[in-house]
């Protein structure tokens, strides 16, 4: 590599003092280094420095906000036949090959005290599946329906691709063909200090680097070529959903069926808020366009306003859980660009000063620049949001465990809510679930996703069994 003509690269945008070190490097550390640095975009930096580093850019809401209007969860009675073709419809696309499953996988399980990739946390109630395996047992049960295969995309990070790979050899993908499993990592970005503007150093041959936020996924499929993949295949469509989330239906046939039939480009799904102020994006009407607002940007006196009888306005939380239409990404990535907002966020970056001592501040002095997956939904024709449960699709695994303490978002929560769910699922469907004074199962019950990873596909079984008090029950296949 030719350090001069990158010394001048970095130079023209006022960036050269990262190589301050280099000719201290021994050889490998060197060569790992500039191409590191070799992979940067110049002409992109100069411009997000300018624009968010150099100065906080200004948050502009539309002057006119108004509450979205959802597709209902169950079809009333002007939707009836359309629900009924987007069921068939989306049966009809997995069946034809045209569907397939997106996965950000990128996060490591820091928060919850585990050292490696969220996606292996053991999280189920009984059984202690890791979230790999609950998503490939959906995935699985869904191929099974379709007749086909559906491929999987995974996107990973720096931090956790080489293990999330060896995790799946390890298991043997969890019975998924692994020809149909394409891996990919998520992009970087430089941090940079604060008051320079000049990119840190985490040590004197590597950069302070973080993830570029869920919306790079968009960018990484392209340039990875997961896209290039898709479109070899013939999918027309993703089901994109988050690591963290076990109840998640991976596929979801109405819900693809209704992002079909309409023509939209990318359809979300919606829970009804825990409260005015929950810490989620809220689905609006900005100006005429559907958007997200996050719930840190959306006035309070809009958070707080109620219908006549009491229910909150904007009370269309956003979970992360898309379908999205592949030629859109690629007209999302024409260019070479994503075509997404960059979002700055102030924090605290150690890193190597001058001197190459290493600093670990005590105050935020780094801004760091991603970019959000909801973003796209303003640039996508027909966008639409479909209403979901939280009991039965959203319960994540964020935060740990506290002693004595009900932790939201914990693994406490996240199998409470499982076994809540395949107990209502049982009774559904005719099966007596022993109950506590206080209404909460007074057993433990997993269902293994092969057996039924749907509500439809357990009425299909028709379980005939007896569930006494303090019993642990598992449905599942061999």
């Amino acid at each position: 590599m030719d350090v001069t003509a990158l010394k001048a690269r970095l130079d023209s945008i006022g960036q050269a003092s990262v190589l301050r070190f280099v000719d201290r490097l021994d050889e490998q550390a060197k060569t790992a280094f500039l191409a590191q640095l070799e992979s940067l975009d110049v002409r992109l930096l100069a411009d997000l420095v300018s624009a968010y580093v150099r100065q906080k850019p200004h948050v502009s809401l539309p002057t006119d906000i108004r509450p979205v209007d959802a597709y209902p969860r169950e079809a009333d009675a002007k939707r009836n036949e359309l629900y009924v073709r987007a069921l068939a419809r989306g049966h009809a696309l997995l069946k034809a090959g045209k569907v397939g499953a997106f996965l950000v996988a990128g996060g490591q399980g820091t928060r919850l005290g585990y050292d490696g990739p969220k996606g292996e946390y053991p999280v189920t109630p009984i059984r202690k599946h890791p979230l790999f395996r609950v998503f490939a047992e959906q995935l699985l049960a869904h191929s099974r329906r379709a007749g086909k295969s559906i491929p999987w995309y995974i996107m990973t990070s720096d931090a956790n691709d080489a293990r999330t790979r060896a995790f799946f050899e390890q298991h043997h993908f969890f019975g998924y063909p692994k020809s149909d499993v394409f891996f990919f990592q998520q992009g970087m970005m430089p941090a940079f200090d604060a008051k320079t503007g000049q990119m840190l150093l985490a040590e004197k041959g590597s950069l302070a680097l973080s993830p570029d936020g869920h919306g790079g996924s968009l960018r990484a499929i392209d340039r990875s070529g997961a896209l290039a993949d898709m479109q070899k295949r013939g999918i027309e469509h993703l089901s994109y959903f988050q690591v963290d989330n076990p109840i998640v239906h991976t596929i979801d046939p109405l819900f693809i069926g209704l992002h079909d039939l309409s023509g939209s480009e990318m359809s979300s799904k919606t829970i009804g808020k825990a409260g005015p102020l929950e810490k989620v994006g809220n689905f609006c009407i900005g100006d005429g366009v559907l958007q997200v607002i996050e719930y840190s940007d959306l006035p309070e006196e809009l958070a707080r306003k109620t219908h006549a009888d009491g229910r909150l306005m904007f009370d269309a939380g956003s979970i992360a859980i898309h379908a999205l239409r592949v030629d859109f990404i690629a007209r999302l990535n024409a260019g070479g660009q994503l075509k997404l907002p960059w979002h700055r966020a102030d924090k605290k970056v150690p890193f190597v000063d001058d001197a190459g001592n290493a600093v670990k501040p005590e105050a935020n002095n780094a801004v760091k620049l991603e970019q959000f997956v909801f973003d796209a939904i303003p640039l996508a024709s027909n966008a639409i949001v479909y209403t979901t449960a939280r009991e039965e699709e959203f319960s994540p695994v964020k935060n740990a465990d506290e002693a004595g303490k009900v932790v939201s978002d914990s693994p406490t929560t996240c199998a409470r809510d499982q076994v809540r769910r395949a107990a209502r699922w049982l009774e559904t469907v005719g099966v007596r679930v022993p109950r506590k004074p206080d209404g909460e199962p007074d057993c433990l019950i997993e269902i293994g996703p092969r057996y039924a990873a749907s509500l439809a596909d357990l009425r299909e079984r028709a379980p005939q069994m007896t569930i006494n008090p303090g019993d642990q029950v598992v449905l599942d296949i061999d």
